[in-house]
């Protein structure tokens, strides 16, 4: 599958539009970018593989699990040869116990229809996940 139809003013587009969705609470518009066959890997390391798995991996978060929650954008990258953007952005949340906040970013690869076919987080952490990996 080729990103042809993808340039890089679409591809930050869609990117801004995806986080707005997120900042609006707005679970249905969010969901809407991503492609049927989509996967989400976690900042946690868990991976979510489908549209319906993914929206249950989101849903604690905009019920309100963790607060009321905003992405405020640092940085974006856009590589439109791949279709692939990279968004750094500082979560804000609003707790019971006062406001906090975390930095980290995504990586999202877009089809060539504008849908999102992965989204990768990762997270700022004091301590590192380490995954067992091939011996090189």
């Amino acid at each position: 599958m080729t990103t042809d139809a993808l340039d890089a003013a679409t591809l930050r587009r869609l990117t801004l539009e995806f986080t707005e969705k997120f900042n609006a609470n707005d679970l249905d518009g969010m969901m809407a970018f991503f492609a049927e066959d989509a996967v989400y890997y976690q900042h946690d390391g868990e991976l979510a593989k489908g549209i319906a798995a993914i929206r249950a991996a989101f849903e604690p978060q905009f019920e309100g699990a963790f607060g009321k929650m905003a992405f405020i954008q640092d940085d974006l990258f856009v590589d439109a040869e791949t279709g692939k953007t990279m968004v750094s952005w500082l979560c804000t949340l609003e707790t019971k116990r006062g406001a906090a906040g975390w930095r980290g970013l995504d990586l999202l690869h877009f089809d060539a229809d504008g849908k999102i076919v992965a989204k990768l987080t990762y997270g700022k952490a004091k301590a590192l996940r380490l995954d067992t990996v091939a011996a090189t």
